[in-house]
């Protein structure tokens, strides 16, 4: 493996040793059969995969046969075929190919309506996905269970990336009066606020005759709706059909300019019935909340006690954060639901709403909730109750029996032969489907056998799932210190931060690559990496040097120091410039000081809203690792200075380093 060298003159060499001992140094014999056999399905050559699918013993011998099978379930030729897919079921059960072409046989009939095979088959799902939850629901509608239309209700408001196979179901729905004409314009305006234009077109088709829009008007008012606006005719609220395109039009516009919209909706307001000026007014100040204008808070106290998407009430509670208002804090939060309110995030802000208002047992009891987890508001509702993190006990070390038990899991043998064929998405879905339901035991040992062969993410990912004993030096490894520690002391910076970043980035895999380009341990973006070259005198910059470890490191923790310079010398800023650009980063301060935990939970981007809150954690916690100590994650989120009115990049011309990687 490229990585063996970690572990020289290492106890873990003898472990290492022991795990590659039956194979050559190029990896098992059968390798090569397993590779031909993919590119062949890949290729869709029925006749070359077949050649390969034989078994010869290798711990990949499942994956010929489903490719194989693979192919058949949308089109079996004849009860032959289903005989042959039920019996891979039945000899891989438990499996996550098993899963995996289960799920698709359920969608081939599914798709043909054969609904007596489905139902039998549909229980041996463990972890269907929502399209095949929509069949289920149509499997049982045939069979006359109208039970089912309550439990799918749900659906109803929640669903808006909608699967084929739940319309029949929505439908449903609409012919048993289970939804009446409020709920269906409801899901039209939610359908036309996040622009699934076709999905409202399809249900305003579902409206009563007297009430449905034609269908040329709701693609004008996604198209222009500001145009809609400024031409609306003198009658318009003399109908529901009028007020409703307007407030469709209204919501549409203050996701690109609140500000316009507001002006608009006060020339409307008063030909609007107030649950419609409250539902216009919610939908100005969430989208103006979420580009933090200052207006946003007033625009939510004016909307009143009009009905919040989860969303909308966690940005309602953003704004008052930013407006310093903490009884619109503990107000917008108890007015959440149940399972919003028990989220950390909100759990921890009504903990300090009651503590702003000196009721300093309610602000506990809240705190005591989440306390006690290695996560961000968990670590900061500790320190509020005086208490810092601490590292939990070590769990005992895991006995040879223990790790042999776990390496001859068929799952993950299979995940890591899948990895060492460079095979990442299929060995990550293997090995994630074999730690479920598992004992903490079994994950130490999982996550040791993984740190051996230098598949860190996986290290981590196992470690991370233990419920009682715990190992934070496999959850929080530290590996390439040789290359890292350096970098980061030559640069001044505190290197269980760059470690903290670093594991939210890559997860210390070398060949990391995210979905836009950002590569390597660092995660650096391609036309970053030149920047930096340049601005090092680095003549000659090829992407290619993104793929060194070495270089890679140099360069992130260059980028570190420089935007960490140019932004106050503030952490919470240089993580949230690592992840969306300095040039946001400066945008997102305040027109006067804001505490640091209250800038990262407003940050509009949600993906660099969590990347800061977990980097900043991950920080807490090497610092603990490193000194024996942990800093205090309040201390380091601090304050975040004014904004001067300089949003500018610093003279950065390049994006941001990378997205971060989970």
């Amino acid at each position: 493996m490229a990585n063996r060298k970690v572990f020289k003159n290492s106890v873990w060499a003898v472990l290492a040793a022991v795990l590659w001992a039956a194979m050559p140094a190029g990896g098992d014999p059968g390798d090569e059969r397993i590779l031909l056999a993919r590119d062949a399905a890949r290729s869709g050559d029925r006749n070359r995969l077949l050649q390969q699918a034989a078994p010869t013993g290798h711990a990949l011998d499942p994956y010929p046969e489903y490719w194989l099978l693979a192919s058949l379930v949308a089109r079996p030729t004849g009860e032959a075929d289903t005989i042959r897919i039920r019996d891979f079921l039945g000899r891989q059960a438990g499996s996550w190919l098993a899963e995996r072409l289960r799920g698709d046989w359920l969608r081939a009939l599914g798709k043909r309506g054969e609904w007596s095979s489905f139902a039998a088959e549909f229980p041996f799902m463990e972890q269907p996905e929502q399209d095949l939850r929509c069949y289920h629901f149509q499997a049982r509608l045939s069979n006359g269970d109208g039970a089912v239309l309550d439990e799918a209700r749900p659906l109803w408001f929640t669903l808006f990336d909608t699967p084929d196979s739940c319309i029949p179901v929505l439908q449903a729905l609409v012919r048993d009066g289970r939804v009446n004409s409020d709920e269906i314009w409801g899901r039209v305006r939610r359908l036309m606020e996040v622009k699934r234009f076709s999905g409202a077109r399809a249900v305003a088709g579902w409206l009563p005759a007297d009430q449905a829009p034609a269908l040329s008007d709701l693609d004008k008012v996604g198209a222009n709706p500001s145009t809609w606006l400024d031409r609306l005719p003198v009658n318009f609220a003399a109908s529901r059909t009028g007020r409703e395109l307007a407030l469709i039009a209204l919501a549409r516009l203050s996701r690109d300019d609140p500000m316009g919209a507001y002006l608009r909706y006060a020339r409307l307001d008063e030909r609007l019935s107030p649950a419609e000026r409250g539902y216009a007014l919610g939908q100005i100040a969430w989208q103006a909340a979420a580009k933090l204008v200052p207006e946003a808070h007033e625009w939510f106290k004016a909307a009143g006690d009009t009905p919040l998407i989860e969303e909308q009430a966690a940005w309602r509670v953003r704004a008052a954060l930013r407006a310093g208002d903490w009884r619109a804090v503990r107000s917008t939060v108890e007015a959440m639901s149940a399972a919003q309110r028990a989220l950390p995030e909100w759990t921890y802000w009504l903990g300090r709403a009651y503590q702003a208002a000196g009721n300093r047992e309610a602000a506990r009891r809240e705190f005591e909730r989440i306390g006690g987890h290695p996560t961000f508001y968990s670590i900061l509702a500790d320190e509020e109750q005086g208490r810092g993190f601490t590292l939990p006990s070590k769990a005992r070390a895991i006995s040879p029996d223990e790790l042999e038990q776990a390496r001859q899991t068929p799952g993950l043998q299979r995940a890591l032969a899948l990895f060492r064929l460079d095979m990442r998405t299929e060995g990550t879905r293997e090995w994630n489907w074999s730690l479920r339901n598992q004992e903490d035991r079994f994950l130490l040992a999982a996550a040791q056998i993984a740190l051996q062969l230098g598949i860190y993410d996986r290290a981590i990912n196992a470690a991370d799932k233990t419920r009682n004993e715990h190992d934070y030096s496999l959850r929080y490894l530290s590996p390439y210190r040789e290359r890292i520690e350096p970098n980061a002391k030559s640069r001044d910076l505190d290197s269980a931060w760059v470690y903290g970043l670093m594991r939210q980035e890559s997860r210390f895999v070398t060949a990391a690559r995210s979905s836009v380009g950002a590569q390597g341990l660092m995660q650096i973006m391609p036309s970053t990496g030149q920047w930096i070259a340049g601005k090092l005198g680095m003549k000659g910059y090829n992407v290619g040097w993104l793929r060194d470890p070495d270089t890679n490191v140099m360069f992130g923790t260059t980028y570190m120091r420089m935007v960490l310079e140019g932004l106050d010398n503030h952490p919470v800023l240089a993580s949230a410039a690592y992840n969306a650009g300095p040039g946001r980063a400066k945008r997102w301060k305040d027109a006067k000081p804001l505490e640091g935990a209250i800038y990262a939970e407003t940050i509009p981007f949600g993906e660099t809203r969590d990347y800061v809150k977990k980097v900043m954690a991950n920080a807490v916690i090497y610092g603990a690792l490193f000194e024996g100590r942990a800093p205090s994650l309040k201390a380091r989120l601090g304050t975040i200075a004014a904004t001067n009115g300089d949003t500018s990049n610093m003279g950065m011309g390049s994006p941001a380093p990378g997205a971060g990687l989970e």
